[in-house]
């Protein structure tokens, strides 16, 4: 049996423990995990090596709006080897304003079944940046 050191720097609390996993190479099974001060980390290693994810926040393009971009984000964590299509398929969006909140600006990127929303308001040019009454 042949193992492989795996290190990966734990971010599920402020310490940042630098954790080694020893792996199976045959098997991918982990075998054992070192360098945690806290449970946090045990569980945040073993899903990070088995399935990484990340919240993905970008820009998307607006037509007619006080801004040309509207920071977006995706709404849940994504496949980590999605990011790159994600980005490609949020570059090819052209939104008009008025943009809100929360609004869906691409559905079910990369079919991962996780939306791209708008991470703030974006009124149109020549629109109040405050509501009325």
């Amino acid at each position: 049996m042949t193992t492989n050191t795996v290190e990966i720097t734990c971010i599920a609390c402020p310490m940042g423990c630098d954790v080694d996993l020893e792996v199976d190479d045959e098997s991918d099974e982990i075998l054992s995990i070192d360098g945690n001060q806290c449970p946090k980390g045990e569980n945040y290693v073993k899903e990070e090596y088995r399935n990484p994810t990340r919240i993905l926040p970008t820009t998307a393009r607006v037509n007619g709006g006080v801004l040309p971009l509207v920071p977006v984000k995706s709404a849940e964590p994504l496949p980590k080897g999605k990011l790159e299509a994600a980005m490609r398929e949020i570059a090819k969006v052209e939104l008009d304003a008025p943009i809100e909140l929360g609004d869906v600006v691409v559905e079910n990127v990369c079919d991962t079944g996780v939306d791209i929303v708008a991470t703030r308001d974006l009124p149109a040019a020549g629109e109040s940046p405050i509501a009325a009454d």
